[in-house]
């Protein structure tokens, strides 16, 4: 519980987003104590397949967003 409104909570979570998107984008690691690390990892190039029709498909390499729980958060969840 805080003593804060639903919406200043609203406006803090979507600020704290942003500035992690921003920072993904910028190619930057982000790390939240107690919870975990948001980082950006790449995926290779690879061969994959139309589950339709069956043919081969050049997937290309591509970025994506990653995130690692942190220790306090996996031992939370135990």
């Amino acid at each position: 519980e805080t003593d804060i409104s639903k919406a200043q909570a609203t406006k803090a979570v979507d600020s704290l987003v942003n500035n992690i998107r921003n920072s993904l984008k910028n190619g930057e690691k982000v790390v939240l104590a107690g919870l975990g690390t948001f980082s950006v990892k790449k995926r290779k190039a690879r061969t994959g397949r139309n589950p339709r029709t069956g043919e081969q498909l050049s997937i290309p390499e591509r970025k994506v967003a990653a995130f690692k729980a942190g220790k306090t958060l996996k031992e939370a969840v135990k």
